[in-house]
């Protein structure tokens, strides 16, 4: 099986793979939305130490930039051209849920995939969606 992972979860996945996150992915594949890759890829580029890398070194932070830049092959991250008409179904037919959150649904389904977020990123409309179309969710704590 495949596991789709926010912004914050592939951020850990890469650099602290703690032992909750390891147990939660447990022996699936990883994935990953284009959105959810280029937010992290932005905050990743700020110099300051606030937000998502707040407390993180230098070297944390370098080796984060690095596995970015050059992102591993075992991450998957499925083209948009192949996910954004049922993203824009999903939009459409769930009113409140962002073209993020429809990213995210579109390559869960697509993938046959569970996806997995942080508690930070749990969002009602995401959630709402998953569970009215069978996409299995959770959000780990953070």
């Amino acid at each position: 099986m495949t596991v789709v992972l926010d912004d914050h979860l592939l951020r850990d996945w890469m650099a602290v793979r703690d032992d909750q996150l390891v147990a939660a992915v447990a022996t699936d594949d990883i994935a990953t939305t284009n959105l959810w890759y280029a937010r992290l890829c932005k905050v990743a580029a700020r110099v300051t130490d606030g937000g998502v890398l707040r407390g993180w070194s230098r070297h944390e932070r370098e080796a984060l930039i690095g596995g970015l830049v050059a992102l591993p092959d075992e991450i998957t991250v499925l083209p948009m051209r192949d996910i954004a008409w049922p993203m824009g179904q999903l939009a459409s037919s769930h009113h409140r849920l962002s073209m993020l959150g429809a990213e995210a649904v579109a390559a869960s389904v697509a993938l046959e995939a569970r996806l997995l977020v942080s508690s930070r990123d749990d969002g009602p409309s995401i959630r709402a969606c998953c569970n009215t179309i069978g996409v299995s969710y959770d959000a780990l704590p953070r």
